[in-house]
């Protein structure tokens, strides 16, 4: 229990960004799991895909929602089909480099 009216605040704030966190996390989760699921020989759909959710990842991390490392490192780790280094996900040449 708040025992001020600025700790009350803080208590709703904290509940709605959780929420929105939440929402934000399951996307995330959603969006890779869709992603993996795309056959290996559908490399439009594949890049396209991994484009977006290498998006939200940087938008999340850039959010605070997940930490910067975390999306750097799932982003390293999506398949890269015919994406050039720098644009969306990072191949793994480009990683090691």
């Amino acid at each position: 229990m708040a025992n001020t009216k600025s700790a009350a605040k803080r208590v709703r704030q904290n509940a709605r960004n959780a929420s929105r966190n939440a929402s934000v996390l399951s996307t995330l989760r959603t969006r890779q799991k869709k992603l993996l699921a795309i056959p290996e020989g559908d490399k439009a759909t594949i890049r396209k895909a991994s484009m977006a959710l290498s998006s939200l990842l940087d938008k999340a991390a850039k959010r605070g929602i997940i930490h910067r490392n975390l999306a750097n490192r799932k982003k390293s780790r999506l398949p890269s089909v015919g994406i050039p280094p720098g644009e969306g996900a990072v191949s793994s040449t480009a990683a090691a480099t």
